[in-house]
């Protein structure tokens, strides 16, 4: 298996290394996960993209340009 050299500050090293502890894990293997995810690319988003199309499909009435007004929006917040 390739090794592969990064620089970062002590400081970032330091939080790294308590971080993958507290995941019970290493920098190492945190490491090799993000860059299995960076080589996989966009063929490791299709599956993704494929099941937020279906729940784009699954309702149709959502709509983004549709905005409420200012009393509506806090309306609702009054009543509690």
């Amino acid at each position: 298996m390739p090794n592969v050299t990064v620089t970062v500050s002590a400081e970032t090293y330091r939080r790294a290394r308590i971080r993958a502890a507290e995941l019970d894990t290493s920098v190492s293997a945190v490491v090799a996960q993000a860059l299995d995810a960076f080589a996989a690319g966009a063929a490791g988003t299709a599956p993704r993209r494929h099941r937020l199309e279906e729940l784009r499909a699954k309702t149709p009435a959502f709509s983004a340009a549709r905005r409420l007004s200012r009393d509506d929006l806090y309306r609702g917040r009054r009543r509690r």
